[in-house]
């Protein structure tokens, strides 16, 4: 391969390559840069140049990177981000985040809960910012900082690295969920024997056990388990017209009872209650468009409390 030199090469391809990496499709890339796709085209034949490697493959779901377009692109994307740092520091007021998005790394029980809220927030402090959710949790959430898969993110622990930072924005604890027609008229607790005896659908990354049945374990009881699911978000469709309960952390079974029209209860089981944490890489700190996103995030949960 011949010797690069960063004066022979446009500097704009770097923004084709981050547009199609996100968009995994020509197409796309093409309507978010405001070009046509031919010329999107050419930017990637240019680039499998640069990089002797084809970049983005063509699979049946659009355009597939390759191991070495996902070992640049967070190098890539930092380096923009950098530049576009620098247009920032010129007028810092403007808060001028045209092309920008930071990507928050968070569970589905923290997005139901907050996500349209924050979404709110931010369109008011920065409204060109675009937010990216993407899903986590606190045994991957180090790693997708560390490895800038992510700009934030919202988890309960999971944040020790040493070259992360952390604020504490608060504590949750949990709430049974349940179809109201499959409660007594003016029902609003259910007794631990009540709670052992009906179905449950348990939500967990495992599929198995969850904190409730540790809880019940150290009381020498166990519960009847229908089914599990990895996402809050199918609760509602899994609880609607049966007698099953499921028991998940109070924030999302606030939010998911208001929208679904399911019951909220108490958890006749005492269980721990858990911090809510807010990461991000030490580095990132003084990049304007992480900052006006974690001040949103902290300024939604003090309105919490």
């Amino acid at each position: 391969m011949n010797q690069m030199n960063i004066g022979g090469i446009d500097l704009n391809l770097l923004k084709v390559f981050e547009a199609l990496h996100d968009e995994s499709s020509a197409s796309r890339a093409a309507l978010r840069l405001g070009v046509t796709q031919s010329a999107i085209s050419a930017a990637l034949r240019r680039l499998r140049d640069v990089y002797a490697d084809p970049l983005f493959v063509r699979t049946g779901r659009g355009l597939a990177p390759t191991l070495r377009a996902n070992q640049l692109k967070p190098v890539i994307t930092d380096a923009l981000n950098k530049c576009r740092q620098s247009l920032a520091m010129v007028d810092p007021s403007r808060n001028d985040f045209e092309g920008r998005s930071v990507t928050i790394g968070l569970s589905d029980d923290f997005e139901i809960a907050f996500g349209r809220r924050l979404m709110l927030q931010v369109a008011v402090s920065a409204p060109k910012l675009r937010l990216i959710f993407r899903q986590t949790h606190s045994q991957v959430v180090a790693h997708a900082l560390m490895g800038r898969t992510i700009d934030l993110a919202i988890t309960s622990g999971g944040l020790a690295d040493r070259l992360l930072s952390r604020r504490v924005l608060g504590e949750g604890g949990y709430l049974c969920l349940a179809d109201p027609a499959s409660l007594r008229d003016g029902q609003s607790e259910l007794t631990l024997e009540e709670f052992v005896e009906r179905e449950q659908i348990l939500v967990s990354s495992g599929g198995f056990i969850g904190i409730v049945d540790e809880g019940l374990a150290a009381r020498e009881l166990t519960r009847k388990v229908r089914a599990s699911t990895t996402h809050f978000a199918a609760l509602p469709y899994l609880l609607k017209g049966t007698d099953a309960i499921s028991t998940i952390p109070s924030h999302a079974a606030e939010a998911v009872a208001q929208l679904a029209g399911l019951a909220l209860l108490p958890c006749p089981l005492p269980m721990p209650r858990y911090p809510v944490e807010l990461g991000w890489r030490t580095s990132a700190l003084i990049d304007p468009a992480v900052i006006q996103v974690r001040e949103a995030i902290e300024t939604l949960f003090k309105q919490q409390t």
